[in-house]
């Protein structure tokens, strides 16, 4: 799109009238030279705002104030992500120091609190000291002071009344209410977004354009503890993104849909509108996987609301929503028959062909997300660079992945998010064991990480394997191993999930044509009697694409692999649309519900 010739009329008017003011008022026959640098200088400046506003479209549906809102956002984030970055490599050069001041600026906080007391936190004077004073802890050291925070007392383990108990997502055990602040949500965005959206940036030059993004996300639903204070995910939210929302192809009212399935629908529909997208985003891999499966599945009547301009009444909508969303579209019959031609030629590719100006996939693809990431990669965004920015949890970010362009997932540990110490993993099972410091840990090793954060938890094992694959300036880069409660392990062998996914995908390439779309695997002592009295063993479900109905001489191939050992391995049936987006074969009852599990890497 060109932008429209009243904006540089406009300003070239508005030069030449602060100039003839400038005349007329002193009376002069020519501009004294300050009014008329003036009047240049605007008349440049708004040229040049024109023509770099110009240049970073790719459509025409956009109104001036949309434009000039996201320009202005877009390049104040951008400045403040170069200022991060910079800050980031002045940090890793002074690894140690950075370390130091970030566990002494969160002790001295917290220093007047219950549990600061307790633990002398006023005389604590280095790293050293703390580590001497405060012993390694797990979730129950927390319990029931978390607990007391919730009942409504002040001061316990933190300095200031919490935003909301943060739940963990219990993928390997227990779900865990953790403490969500002011400062861990600031030290996401500085540390974490701002950096990345550089390094985004830097690594795709055409990112930096207006083009809207499609962001896969959702309202959760919150609960209130005893003294109002909001308990649920700590996951990127409409709510915490409300002022982000103009940057998104779904508009504000679709996120007071409370069903998932019809906000997804309706973020489909939307996206679907705008030729433009420029970027398709989400927290996980999967979640962008699964959007495309519902595409896969309901593009027909999807078509069918573009071409019409209403929503579809399969939708439970109150009326004021739909009246909100229905104004905000009309009857589009052209972009209507370029999707169905689109759809019509197959899927392999499609979100380039959907949207010919898509430049990114921005979302975690590590971890359980690895399986989505590769399938997406090879099928529905064909073609589409993925960046997988961070390495994050409940408990707060733990690392930027700097290198977006290469295929491993390494991420560099931001010194000043957490205080981090390091638990060799040979000595995970030791009663008390010794950690090492940022600037002690060896390249090639794996360790459990223990992290202090802004939160309230100190010298807290997370449960995470992560490997050092290197240092950037003195700081380590690592990969997401395992999660420690999160092995197999029916006679002591330990399997994680890792090795467990490379194995399966071995054992499934033994099928001419089968793709493996989903997976899960439980313990045979998780089932109970259910499954009779055989020896203990892995219970497969596999869910398969280019195969179904598996003969008995198909399974036996996988048994016989020498890979893994399935006494019991079950094929399920492929997506079907449902409320439940994390493994949809769930909500219809093909799945034991103990029987699912997957290590989660958190983006906000």
């Amino acid at each position: 799109m060109s932008f429209p010739w009243i904006y540089a009329a406009l300003a070239f008017g508005f030069a030449v009238f602060s100039v003839a003011i400038a005349v007329n008022g002193n009376n002069l026959a020519m501009p004294p030279a300050a009014p008329a640098v003036v009047g240049v200088c605007a008349l440049t400046g708004m040229f040049l705002l024109w023509r770099d506003i110009s240049s970073k479209l790719k459509g025409d549906q956009r109104t001036w104030g949309s434009l000039l809102g996201q320009y202005a956002a877009v390049k104040a984030v951008g400045l403040l992500g170069r200022r991060q970055r910079r800050k980031l490599d002045l940090d890793t050069v002074k690894v140690k120091e950075a370390q130091e001041e970030t566990l002494l600026k969160r002790l001295r906080k917290n220093a007047d609190t219950c549990y600061g007391r307790q633990y002398n936190f006023s005389s604590i004077k280095d790293s050293e000291a703390f580590r001497a004073l405060h012993p390694i802890t797990t979730y129950e050291h927390y319990r029931e002071l978390i607990q007391r925070i919730a009942s409504g007392e002040q001061k316990v383990i933190i300095a200031e009344r919490p935003l909301i108990l943060a739940m963990t997502s219990g993928t390997s055990g227990p779900s865990a209410m953790l403490l969500s602040t002011k400062a861990t949500n600031a030290e996401f965005f500085l540390q974490g977004v701002a950096v990345c959206l550089d390094v985004m940036r830097e690594a795709f030059p055409e990112t930096d354009s207006l083009q809207r993004t499609a962001k896969l996300f959702y309202t959760p639903t919150f609960r209130q503890s005893e003294a109002g204070i909001p308990i649920g995910p700590n996951s990127s939210t409409p709510a915490s993104s409300r002022h982000m929302l103009n940057l998104y192809t779904t508009p504000a009212p679709a996120f007071e849909v409370p069903s998932e399935k019809d906000t997804l629908y309706l973020h489909l529909l939307f996206a679907l509108k705008d030729p433009t997208v420029g970027t398709l985003e989400s927290n996980f891999a999967s979640t962008v996987f699964y959007a495309f499966a519902a595409l896969q599945e309901r593009w027909q009547e999807l078509v069918e609301d573009v071409h019409s301009g209403k929503i579809s009444n399969s939708l439970s909508l109150e009326p004021k929503v739909r009246t909100s969303l229905e104004a905000l579209m009309k009857p589009d019959p052209q972009r209507a028959a370029q999707l169905r031609a689109h759809f019509q030629g197959g899927f392999s590719g499609i979100a380039k062909r959907l949207w010919p100006h898509l430049h990114l996939v921005l979302a975690v693809d590590s971890g359980s997300n690895q399986i989505y990431g590769e399938m997406l990669r090879e099928h529905y965004c064909k073609g589409v660079p993925f960046y997988s920015p961070f390495y994050a949890a409940t408990e707060g970010l733990i690392g930027v992945n700097l290198w977006p362009q290469e295929s491993s997932r390494r991420y560099l540990l931001c010194p000043r998010s957490m205080f981090c110490e390091f638990l060799p993993e040979s000595s995970l099972e030791e009663e008390t064991p010794r950690t090492l410091l940022m600037e002690q840990v060896k390249q090639g090793e794996s360790y459990e990480l223990i992290v202090t954060n802004a939160s309230g938890l100190y010298r807290y094992r997370m449960g995470d394997v992560v490997k050092v694959v290197g240092f950037y300036n003195q700081c380590p880069m690592v990969e997401f191993q395992y999660r420690r409660g999160q092995m197999l392990s029916v006679r002591g062998e330990k399997v994680s999930e890792a090795l467990f996914l490379g194995a399966l995908k071995k054992a499934v390439d033994q099928w001419p044509g089968a793709q493996l779309v989903d997976y899960s695997c439980a313990e045979s002592g998780i089932l109970g009697d259910s499954m009779g009295g055989s020896d203990p063993h892995y219970q497969v479900f596999v869910e398969l694409k280019g195969v179904r109905n598996l003969t008995e001489e198909q399974r036996h191939k996988v048994r016989g692999t020498g890979y893994i050992f399935f006494p019991f391995f079950k094929e399920i049936l492929p997506f079907s649309w449902c409320d439940c987006c994390v493994f949809p074969s769930l909500s219809a009852g093909r799945l034991p519900a103990a029987a699912l599990g997957g290590v989660q890497i958190f983006p906000h």
